[in-house]
């Protein structure tokens, strides 16, 4: 039987790039009490890895939870980049409603219309949240009318285009629901989240159901499984089995059952259904692989990703200078190395070639591919790669290929020379 959680809410932050979804969650932990009052904590904690901090940018999603007046509130901080969309495709089944960040002053961008998409695909309600109104030249209003085109044109319900919507300041960590009256805290978007999310409907006295969302790893405890409690109850010790995309069910032991507290992860004895936990125990897991009872084996649908645009070819360095930087040189490393990212980042494929030593690698896009080569350089990988390629696809008898959406801000002098670099890529110009 489903009942309310009225406990819990399950949200995604979504939005363009440097609109303001980290800043904004440092605002959350700091409002709720989840750093030390005498704790040093640096900007944009949530981009813990070495090249979101470099690039200012978002690359990998990342939960965490916050208490508030009782209730429980996860929140997933997701990538605001259109080539790691695969991060936000796969989160949004974890969620039941979605925080919506736009920029006061740049309103609705590209990468906005693509996480909108999504969102109401899956039937989320979004809440809006107009980012920084400390700015002079913020237009608010103007914006939630962008906003509420932009949903009616993506196909919204009556419901969906219902939103409320909430005026913030994340680098002043303030909020308000007039943009004319300013916050002292994000007290009233707390609020909001409580008042307009829905808590999760869930059947906690069923069979178990947890599907992999995203993949992590731990040097101590081994590969880690990040996912919603679906439906029953999944605790620490029990035996479950794990259901794969094709063959046979394996059965293992929960060794580990983990939760997100604030920056931390603790131990837990249990997690109800609607939960967002982490477990171990099991290294042949994949994303989208289903986690039930040994005697109620039922799957849940496989998680739908967007197929990559772009492909390389990866194979060993052989220039005069190879060996003189990294460790791992061989082609078995290589390929190795790429197979162990295609099982935690499903936007990736790897697929070998008629020659031995070359892997093609797709993606969604070439900063998603350039992420891949600089973290593998760092780690101590030498290889070649490939310029880039489109990847063109038959829909409905058509040979077709990828786009993109290109927003260009140029002083009025320049605006002749945009067009005409642009024009010989065969790009449409779609307003001035």
């Amino acid at each position: 039987m489903r009942e309310s959680r009225k406990d819990l809410r399950n949200l995604a932050i979504i939005a363009h790039v440097d609109h303001g979804k980290t800043t904004l969650l440092d605002g959350l932990l700091r409002q709720t009490g989840a750093f030390r009052e005498n704790q040093a904590v640096a900007e944009r904690v949530m981009d813990s890895e070495d090249l979101e901090r470099e690039r200012g940018i978002t690359i990998l999603a990342k939960e965490t939870a916050i208490d508030f007046e009782g209730v429980r509130i996860h929140l997933v901080d997701t990538p605001g980049h259109a080539d790691f969309g695969g991060e936000v495709e796969r989160v949004l089944g974890m969620v039941d409603a979605v925080l919506l960040l736009v920029d006061a002053v740049e309103g609705v961008m590209p990468q906005t219309r693509f996480v909108v998409r999504k969102a109401l695909a899956h039937g989320l309600r979004p809440l809006l949240v107009v980012n920084k109104i400390d700015r002079p030249e913020h237009r608010a209003h103007a914006v939630v009318d962008e906003v509420f085109d932009l949903l009616v044109g993506a196909g919204a319900t009556d419901e969906q285009l219902d939103f409320p919507i909430v005026y913030a300041s994340a680098k002043q960590g303030t909020a308000t629901l007039n943009p004319d009256e300013p916050g002292s805290d994000l007290r009233p978007l707390l609020e909001s989240m409580l008042e307009h999310a829905p808590a999760p409907e869930v059947d906690v006295d069923g069979p178990l159901q947890f599907q992999s969302v995203t993949l992590d790893y731990d040097d101590f405890i081994g590969r880690l499984v990040i996912g919603r409690v679906e439906r029953g109850r999944l605790e620490r010790g029990a035996i479950v089995a794990r259901l794969p995309e094709a063959g046979e069910p394996e059965t293992f032991r929960v060794t580990k059952l983990l939760g997100a507290r604030g920056l931390q992860r603790v131990e837990l004895e249990y997690g109800l259904a609607g939960d967002l936990v982490v477990i171990a125990g099991i290294d042949s897991i994949e994303i989208g692989d289903t986690i039930c009872a040994p005697d109620a084996l039922e799957s849940l649908p496989r998680i739908d990703i967007d197929p990559p645009t772009i492909r390389v070819r990866f194979s060993p360095n052989d220039s005069p200078f190879a060996g003189r930087d990294g460790r791992f040189l061989t082609s078995r490393q290589i390929g190795d190395r790429l197979r162990r990212e295609a099982i935690g980042n499903v936007s990736i494929q790897v697929e070998a070639t008629d020659t031995p030593d070359t892997f093609v690698v797709a993606g969604r896009g070439e900063l998603q591919i350039a992420v891949l080569i600089e973290t593998m350089r760092r780690a101590g990988y030498e290889f070649n790669v490939s310029r880039p390629e489109i990847i063109r696809r038959e829909i409905d008898g058509k040979t077709c290929e990828p786009v993109e959406d290109v927003v260009v801000e140029v002083p009025e002098t320049f605006t002749g020379v945009v067009i005409d670099t642009l024009s010989a890529r065969k790009a449409r110009v779609v307003s001035m």
